[in-house]
């Protein structure tokens, strides 16, 4: 009998609902899920309102959403998913990046959402009955199936008629689904016999000029939620070039921290100013920049967090004022908050622009250089090293670029670095002088283990062989290994190897080049000829380009005419050298004003514990000691 009614339960015709209407009535948030779960308000996001109900308009048939987090695109999806399984059933095909991303909605959104919505409950049996056809990636209902896959699934998206295709984070999809070819175009071809079919995709938005949302996007409507100025009545969309706040600075350890205060809207028509608590109780509608698009049945709308109630003007001010001088972190801030497509990411400076900002040293070292480092890169014929200086806030002072002519396992050649880089001696103007800290020496190439050798022998000076490994989601630093020497079949011992993330280093160098003022991250340069065309030529001879045929990666590529990238690696390792070292640069001012005879505040450290016990130093550890 249960068969018999789920069967004529899929035969009813629908109650004549819109999405939000039905949403309004019969659909529940999960505690799992939302922070307000309860019966759906579409009061609370006005803005879904126009994009949930397009999908019940019959001269609709593709929606695009392009929007930021925190602003409910994935429960709009949902909702459009429920209204289909409870009042116009036919097969859904849902796509999602990977197939682990579909596992994951599966159970942590679509699962709590048929359990806590009676009418969603009523027409899905059960997963743990037998035969239910309930599965985590299939849910069978009266009058149709939901197939979740991902993007790179081909077997799942050129197969079977489907009436409503669905696509998640669009912009996160492989390029192509094995080598079926486009995913999208794939999962559109199996709506071709369906009159009434319909087709929507969501994502956040991502990289300009490589965006498959914004591409779609602007084939529709390209609709904006504006609100109404309460000043001058004008309607505008809030927008981040708009936003006016202060930041206070905390520095504590030599670390900053900051609060928002004073979070103000500018109307660009009027140009008065509006809190956000005023702004979120504005009149709002959608405008569309290219109505035409409604004629061929794609509605397109785009979101920021700015509207959104979950997401608080200063958290995103916060968000943004921390992620300042880290272009992965900003992207991040400008995708997710801002609903704006990234266009800085890969870019770099222009080598003449750097040559012009050098500037004369008034001696070896500057003032403002607290700690040096070095870095040196391994060829066959020689070695070429960079030593850097550090200062407060991750401001750096180039201090020489030099070439060791010789083999890697020459002690002559080793000899030269001795004297050059590790054992000299490097003066500021008052003839206080300074050596280098540490050193990394890459030890890649044709003389590993002899690098590896010459550097076990001079670990009193802080010198070691690195090895640099690609990849974005490489740490830039991790703590040193043992390496094992083995020269002419010989074991001669083991010395201390630091795995760094030269892609993560890379970034870095190419985000602290863009800071245009002294101070915090800038990068000074001499004006010498160590430091000419050639240097700035190799500093910027990689640049981050898309690549991957199955799921669009960025990776370092070397740019055409820039093929000798020395002095970028040898920046690098020098940076990772400066990130490891155990030094406080509040210290070491100190130290440098009393060696200068300069009067300097101190302050009573707190009393040590009688008989504390002390730590037996060992390994490394003893390595570190007094730097």
């Amino acid at each position: 009998m249960k068969a018999i009614a789920r069967g004529l339960a899929g035969m009813q015709p629908p109650e004549n609902l819109s999405v939000t209407e039905w949403a309004e009535s019969k659909r529940y948030l999960s505690t799992e899920a939302s922070a307000e779960p309860g019966l759906w308000r579409t009061s609370r996001t006005p803005y879904l309102r126009d994009i949930m109900d397009a999908f019940t308009d019959p001269g609709v048939r593709h929606i695009v959403l392009v929007a930021a987090s925190q602003v409910g695109k994935t429960e709009v999806i949902n909702n459009m998913i429920g209204y289909i399984i409870d009042q116009n059933p036919g097969s859904i095909l849902f796509v999602h990046p990977t197939t682990i991303d579909a596992r994951e909605f599966s159970k942590l959104r679509i699962a709590p959402m048929i359990r806590d919505s009676p009418a969603l409950r009523r027409k899905i049996s059960a997963p743990k009955s037998r035969d239910s056809g309930n599965t985590l990636l299939q849910k069978t209902y009266p009058g149709g199936i939901l197939t979740l896959c991902g993007s790179n699934e081909a077997h799942a998206l050129a197969s079977k008629p489907i009436r409503y295709v669905f696509g998640d984070e669009r912009d996160r999809w492989a390029v192509s689904a094995g080598t079926e070819g486009d995913p999208w175009e794939l999962a559109m071809a199996r709506q071709t016999t369906f009159y009434n079919a319909k087709a929507v995709e969501v994502s956040t938005p991502t990289i300009r000029g490589s965006s498959n949302i914004a591409k779609s996007f602007s084939k529709g409507t390209m609709e904006r939620w504006k609100s109404k100025c309460p000043h001058c009545g004008e309607y505008h969309e809030i927008q981040w070039k708009n936003i006016r706040y202060k930041a206070k600075e905390t520095v504590v350890n030599n670390e900053r921290t900051y609060t928002i205060h004073d979070v103000l809207w500018i109307c660009p028509s009027c140009a008065c100013t509006s809190e956000e608590s005023v702004m979120k109780k504005q009149p709002a509608r959608w405008e569309a920049d290219n109505p035409a698009a409604y004629v061929n049945g794609t509605r397109s709308f785009w979101l920021n967090a700015f509207v959104s109630p979950w997401a608080g003007w200063e958290d995103i001010c916060l968000k943004y004022q921390n992620a300042l001088g880290d272009s992965g972190k900003m992207q991040v801030v400008y995708n997710t908050c801002f609903g704006q497509l990234w266009e800085d990411r890969g870019s770099t400076q222009d080598p003449d622009t750097l040559l012009g900002r050098r500037e004369v040293y008034d001696a070896e070292l500057p003032e403002g250089v607290l700690a040096l480092t070095a870095g040196v890169d391994t060829q066959d014929d020689r070695m070429e090293y960079e030593i850097v200086g550090h200062g407060h806030f991750g401001e750096t002072w180039g201090i020489e670029k030099g070439i060791i002519m010789g083999r890697p396992d020459d002690p002559s050649t080793w000899d030269g670095l001795d004297m050059m880089v590790f054992d000299r001696v490097l003066r500021f103007k008052d003839g206080l002088g300074m050596k280098v800290s540490m050193s990394f020496i890459d030890e890649g190439g044709h003389f590993t283990d002899w690098v590896r050798q010459f550097c076990r022998n001079r670990v009193g000076k802080k010198v070691f062989c690195i090895k640099g490994f690609d990849g974005a989601d490489r740490p830039f630093t991790s703590p040193p290994k043992k390496m094992k020497i083995i020269i002419k079949n010989r074991y001669l011992g083991t010395c201390w190897q630091y795995q760094l993330g030269v892609d993560s280093g890379k970034q870095i160098i190419m985000d602290n080049l863009r800071v245009q003022a002294p101070g915090p991250k800038y990068c000074h340069f001499p004006l010498r000829e160590d430091y000419g065309a050639a240097y700035f030529n190799g500093l910027l001879s990689e640049h981050m380009v898309p690549e991957g045929k199955v799921r669009q990666r960025w990776v370092w590529k070397k740019i055409q005419g820039h093929e000798r990238n020395e002095p970028l690696d040898c920046r690098n390792y020098a940076l990772a050298a400066f990130k490891v070292l155990p030094i406080n640069l509040d210290a070491k001012e100190i130290q440098l004003r009393r060696a200068r005879g300069k009067e300097v505040e101190t302050r009573t450290p707190p009393p040590v514990p009688k008989h504390a016990p002390q730590k037996k130093k060992s390994g490394l550890d003893r390595y570190y000691d007094e730097w």
